[in-house]
């Protein structure tokens, strides 16, 4: 049969348009999506309401202008850790505010209050930050506040929580962590005290201490109140750095919640994206949510401040860094959502747990600008993602089978473009991250400056994605010249090359298709949430090339693709996902202060490779269309000198050291601790050790700080500091041995009281911890089968198993200022432990210890005193649950005691 010759009109666009892609129009197309991209950022994540004063919002409406003056009154107490005077008046504060609410409530509206003392308790948490630790309370206050009506007897029955924590680290005044969200609750509280006369049910407020050391505040009042009982849906406020949009990061299990919340909040703002993240463990943190789902088997809703994570429990969580707006928006937002929530029929009993069991009915959600919420539950996006994906799979089939072998050659050399992309943008970005340790002071110089990653990271991974593809185009390009010489020989020369450069350019806008058909592919097969980022960058791009560029006749020849293809395709996929990109950037930037959980444990470089990992995938997923359009435009070269540029300006700025890595708002996270250190000298009648420790998790040497403290330290990595619940493998000590600030009855005690083989060995240990009630204990489980724990004959750990995490495990106790400080350890040996021994000094010292234990002092010495006083303004001292106080003490007890 005779080829066709293609029609006349089809070679004169051949022969005579070839797109005029000038450096101009790139650049006016590069200004268009940025701005778009950023602008879809601000009204997503920083466009925020403006603060109503209490005559705007009205007795039953909500202000941030009183809600302030609670963040102000709480934090102007200081630091308010679990056993500190401060603590307990910012307990008197909030039972104060929740009293209030009695005298204002609507007349059909009963306020209840509840000055709650937790008794001692232990918290076994199975996932997580906290697996395979035993955390123990005792002591603690919650202030419990529970509305209902007066005359609806069914609502004590059934009640929404509404959580957060009043106590912080030692380290920050905590106005984002959780000073805003008390501020909150109590202004919540106000407003909805006026209108529960019309609740089906009960609202109970949770002001409770104890979450900063182990999420043990939410644990005692749903294992000891009576209330908690009545609960069928969790609430939880939280911050992970301070102000902005207060956003839903984890919903669910079941999707009543979240879908009640998109129905009624004015400002809607929650990820999927970020709750895969949570939950996958990637984000290093836990929260209140955590118990309520584990423990008690509830569904709901957990809410977080990220703005500004790098300030985190540090002193620049404070109030001036609080966005005026921030509280408006989550205030208005919970405020519609009792109101509805609290007038709806929620399941009695776990009826929430028994439906999540399938995983059919849980929820993905996303807002777009922070003004639509979109809601549908797994059962639907199962459907949608499997009808997406055959129909997808049965369109390339059917155009594989037209083309014929050569389409398949097409589609293989095109997708091989896209793994050349990532290759290359991978190997032009991560190298940067390898560099930056060895030309600057600090391994992450942006973190100050945050938009240097785009001149660090960015501009390498755009062009090694654009260097990969267009090698991929060109390896392309070359087998359809070789492979349509027979098909267009009656066409001339020109023609023919314009054709397959065509061809080739349209081969490469549509691997992106097949790039996000494979991420959709993965994300419907092991139910990821986040799937329906890969369906719209499928969609939208694929829906735009069938309407403009798709032809169905198969002699009309290829043209060029049109710009107009690409923003229409693109459009809707910038305006679901951009902004979490964007926002998702910052947070990983932000969490960069605190990255190296053990300090001196991880390549300084190790940082960097993460972040410039992140933005060289998400260049590579969303720019795989953009970059298709640029192997036929006469730019290139201006495009390759200004990347090359941005780039080398970027160096320079870090290399000039005009741009500092650290300032005083966004501080290095640093410790400074006085530690009494007796771990090697069980038994003897030795002075114990004592000296400053200097150390940070964030990556990075400590020259600078030393020699601006200039105290005597020493630095290096010739010692690891043993603090039993982590290890500083770098970091800076003082030569000195320090008195003054403690004494020796304020070292803790391990005694044997008696060792006995029978059926097995058994060892009966006395614990005395002093003056501390914050330590932390690591049983050596190489030796150790299981273990008994008492205190004051109450026994807090059964004999039951335990778990262990590298050999250890971990208690870690936190409590009030009358907590128990003797304790009754009972040991329970493993059949082949090590046997005892005599003049075994060499064993002693080669073998781990069997048990370490650091009590924790919140009390400044005068040298950590005069240390701390001299520290750089733009560091900062940083707390966590498993990070010592200002004075430590240190002993241990050996395996051949």
């Amino acid at each position: 049969m005779p080829r066709r010759n293609p029609p006349p009109g089809d070679a004169q666009v051949a022969d005579s348009f070839v797109p005029k892609r000038s450096a101009r129009l790139w650049l006016a197309l590069f200004v268009l999506l940025a701005n778009f991209c950023w602008a879809v950022h601000y009204y997503q994540y920083d466009n925020l309401p403006a603060p109503l004063s209490a005559d705007h919002a009205g007795k039953r409406g909500f202000s941030e202008v009183e809600a302030v003056k609670h963040v102000r009154a709480l934090t102007q107490i200081g630091p308010h850790a679990i056993g500190s005077d401060a603590l307990d008046n910012a307990v008197q504060y909030v039972l104060a505010e929740a009293e209030k609410m009695k005298k204002m409530a609507h007349w059909e509206v009963d306020v209840q209050v509840d000055f709650f003392h937790a008794k001692s308790g232990t918290n076994s948490l199975v996932s997580g930050l906290f697996a395979g630790k035993t955390l123990i309370y005792s002591d603690l206050y919650h202030i419990i506040l529970r509305i209902l009506p007066k005359y609806a007897s069914e609502a004590e029955d059934s009640a929404i929580l509404v959580s957060s924590h009043i106590d912080t680290v030692f380290s920050t005044e905590g106005a984002g962590d959780c000073s805003s969200c008390v501020a909150v609750m109590l202004e919540l509280a106000r407003g909805v005290s006026q209108w529960a006369h019309g609740f089906k049910n009960s609202v109970i407020f949770l002001f409770n201490t104890g979450e900063e050391e182990g999420l043990n505040g939410a644990h005692s009042f749903i294992t000891q109140h009576p209330w908690s009982s009545s609960i069928r849906m969790a609430i939880d406020l939280e911050a992970m750095g301070i102000g902005g949009k207060s956003s839903i990061f984890q919903a669910g299990p079941h999707p009543l919640a979240i879908e009640i919340f998109a129905m009624a909040a004015k400002y809607p703002s929650g990820q999927i994206v970020s709750q895969d993240l949570f939950s996958s463990g990637v984000i290093k943190s836990a929260t209140d949510f955590q118990v309520y789902q584990e423990v008690a088997g509830l569904s709901g809703l957990d809410f977080a401040y990220t703005d500004n994570t790098a300030v985190y429990h540090t002193k620049n969580d404070k109030l001036k860094l609080l966005k005026p707006g921030s509280l408006q928006h989550l205030g208005e937002n919970m405020l519609a959502f009792l109101l509805q929530a609290a007038k709806s029929n929620l399941p009695k009993g776990r009826a929430m747990e028994v439906e999540e069991k399938t995983g059919h009915e849980t929820a993905i959600y996303f807002d777009i600008l922070g003004k639509y919420m979109v809601v549908y539950r797994q059962r639907f996006a199962n459907l949608l993602h499997n009808s997406v994906i055959a129909q997808s799979i049965l369109i390339w089939v059917t155009s594989l089978l037209v083309g014929g072998y050569p389409a398949a050659v097409s589609l293989a050399l095109s997708c091989l473009s896209v793994i050349l992309m990532w290759i290359f943008s991978l190997g032009f970005s991560i190298p940067a991250g390898f560099l930056l340790p060895l030309i600057s002071s600090s391994p992450m110089p942006f973190v100050a400056n945050p938009w240097l990653v785009v001149g660090l990271f960015a501009a390498p991974a755009f062009l090694g994605a654009l260097t990969g593809q267009h090698l991929g185009y060109l390896i392309l390009h070359s087998y359809l010249s070789h492979s349509s010489s027979t098909r267009m020989q009656n066409l001339s020369a020109d023609i023919q090359a314009n054709v397959i450069k065509f061809e080739a350019e349209r081969w490469l806008f549509k691997a992106g298709f097949v790039q996000w058909l494979v991420l959709l592919m993965l994300g419907n097969y092991y139910k990821i949430g986040s799937s329906y980022v890969a369906l719209v960058w499928l969609l939208s791009p694929a829906f735009a090339y069938g309407f403009l560029e798709a032809t169905l006749s198969p002699v009309r020849l290829p043209r060029p693709l049109k710009i107009v293809t690409l923003l229409l395709g693109i459009s809707l996929p910038i305006l679901i996902s951009a902004g979490t990109f964007i926002r998702m950037a910052g947070v990983l930037i932000g969490t960069a202060v605190r990255f190296d959980r053990n300090p001196g444990s991880t390549p300084e470089w190790l940082g960097n490779v993460i972040i410039s990992v992140y933005v060289a995938a998400v260049i590579c997923l969303t720019m795989v269309y953009l970059l298709s359009y640029f192997h036929l435009s006469g730019a290139k070269k201006s495009i390759v000198l200004s990347t090359c540029m941005l780039f080398g300006l970027s160096l320079a700025v870090v290399l000039s050291g005009s741009v500092p890595s650290f300032t005083e708002d966004t501080a290095r996270a640093v410790n400074v601790v006085h530690v009494v250190d007796t771990a090697e000298k069980y038994g003897e009648m030795q002075d114990p050790r004592s000296y400053i420790s200097l150390f940070s998790t964030t990556p990075g040497n400590l020259k600078k700080e030393v020699e601006q403290i200039n105290e005597g330290f020493v630095c290096g990595r010739d010692k690891v500091l043993d603090l039993v619940t982590f290890s500083v493998k770098y970091g800076c000590l003082t030569n000195d041995d320090i008195g003054g600030g403690w004494s020796k009855s304020d070292i803790p005690v391990l005694h044997v009281g008696s060792d006995t083989e029978g059926n097995g060995r058994t060892t009966q240990i006395s614990i005395d911890t002093k003056v501390s009630t914050r330590w932390s204990l690591a049983i050596n489980t190489e030796e150790i089968e299981d273990f008994l724990f008492k205190a004051n004959s109450d026994e807090l750990v059964p004999a039951d198993g335990k778990g262990s995490n590298d050999g250890w495990h971990i208690i870690q106790f936190s409590g009030g200022k009358n907590s128990p400080t003797r304790f009754d350890l009972t040991l329970f040996w493993k059949k082949n432990h090590t046997k005892s021994a005599h003049n075994a000094d060499e064993q002693k010292t080669e073998q781990r210890p069997l048990l370490k234990l650091r009590t924790d002092v919140n009390r400044l010495t005068p040298k950590a005193e005069r240390v701390l006083m001299k520290l750089p303004s733009w560091c900062s001292q940083f707390g966590k649950s498993t990070s010592p106080h200002n004075l430590a003490f240190l002993t241990s007890l050996p395996v051949l005691f």
